[in-house]
């Protein structure tokens, strides 16, 4: 998902900055909140994959992750683009969605960072 999302910013003129790994989807908030605290940070685009099990905890770790992200970006004033597959996948078709999911998890950033600035712009608000 990483070597698309990169593919995929250099194809429509975005910048690819600093990339931190997660070992798992509850972990990826504390990865994206020290991204978001860079100075030069427009945005953070988090990739990854829920794998079904056999219990609901993908969908407990899903909620979770996508709830902490949303906040994140609240608390940063600053786009984060949930790119994670899942809840309730399969490992083949996590696969088989990657290159999809990373490409409008990177859409997303890009769109909602254009869209922000020119708010700003229009209204001359900075911070």
């Amino acid at each position: 998902m990483l070597q698309e999302a990169k593919a995929h910013c250099a194809k429509i003129g975005a910048r690819a900055g600093r990339v931190m790994t997660a070992p798992g989807a509850f972990d990826a908030p504390l990865a994206a909140k020290t991204l978001l605290e860079l100075r030069k940070s427009d945005a953070v685009v988090v990739l990854g994959a829920i794998v079904k099990g056999g219990t609901d905890h993908d969908r407990i770790i899903a909620a979770s992750c996508a709830n902490a992200l949303a906040s994140l970006a609240l608390e940063h004033n600053k786009p984060v683009a949930l790119g994670i597959i899942g809840p309730n996948a399969t490992y083949a078709a996590a696969l088989e969605r990657s290159k999809e999911y990373a490409a409008r998890a990177v859409d997303a950033a890009v769109a909602q960072v254009r869209e922000v600035r020119r708010i700003r712009a229009e209204s001359r608000w900075e911070r």
